[in-house]
């Protein structure tokens, strides 16, 4: 019988349903935050434990997935040592503006290790895009280690997509705490959260404009060509 559609690569059929888990487990720890910050300020809850709960939702949400014994990949465990660290900071002080500039002190330390393994054994950049893009790009769903291993090019676009995310976040941390400190408290929540989507489509646009250039979606490009000598 003829096929309609090719099949997909074994791993990129394996990875749909996880992507689609960890955005839904993404949207809920954005969203659940934000919207029980208004419910409790409309209950006539104070800025510090309205904001307080909120910080600590995600928390709950990561332990309750580490007991349910999920297994974390790198990129994983970074998303779940940050949302601890984000419950822990907001407990240490009382001042209404430093929890809501929490997202973006955090964000700043996210930046600055994302800058920090540029020149790493692997860019955070990688481990990231991997999860998402291993056996759909490149030529014959060649796995992303074998490509890391015997092809320079691939190794210096994914350092230099790097910086370019590293970059956008410390930006991003900058109008964060900006925010946080010079509009109004009951508006900064909703526009952290609205944040998260514009940077990711802003980061979204600068980067596959970068990875078109470079031919990470053409399995013929340079970019899958070793250097000559």
């Amino acid at each position: 019988m003829m096929r309609l559609h090719p099949p997909r690569h074994p791993a990129a059929r394996a990875r749909l349903p996880r992507r689609l888990r960890q955005g839904a487990v993404l949207a809920v720890d954005i969203a659940a935050p934000i919207a029980a910050y208004y419910v409790l300020r409309a209950a006539g809850a104070s800025v510090y434990v309205a904001l307080l709960v909120s910080a600590v939702l995600p928390a709950v949400s990561t332990g309750v997935q580490l007991l349910r014994g999920r297994k974390l990949d790198q990129l994983g465990l970074f998303m779940a040592v940050m949302t601890l660290l984000s419950a822990g900071v907001a407990t240490i002080s009382g001042d209404d503006q430093f929890l809501l500039a929490k997202d973006g002190w955090l964000t700043t330390v996210t930046g600055i290790w994302m800058l920090a393994t540029t020149r790493a054994h692997r860019p955070f950049v990688y481990h990231f895009a991997r999860v998402l893009l291993e056996g759909r790009v490149g030529p014959g769903g060649e796995r992303w280690e074998s490509l890391w291993q015997r092809l320079p090019r691939f190794r210096r676009f994914w350092r230099v997509a790097n910086v370019i995310w590293g970059t956008a976040t410390l930006l991003d941390a900058g109008v964060r705490v900006a925010m946080a400190y010079t509009l109004p408290v009951n508006v900064v929540p909703a526009l952290n959260g609205l944040q998260y989507g514009v940077l990711f489509v802003i980061l979204q646009l600068a980067t596959n404009i970068y990875y078109f250039r470079v031919g990470l979606f053409n399995p013929r490009s340079a970019l899958y060509q070793a250097e000559a000598g």
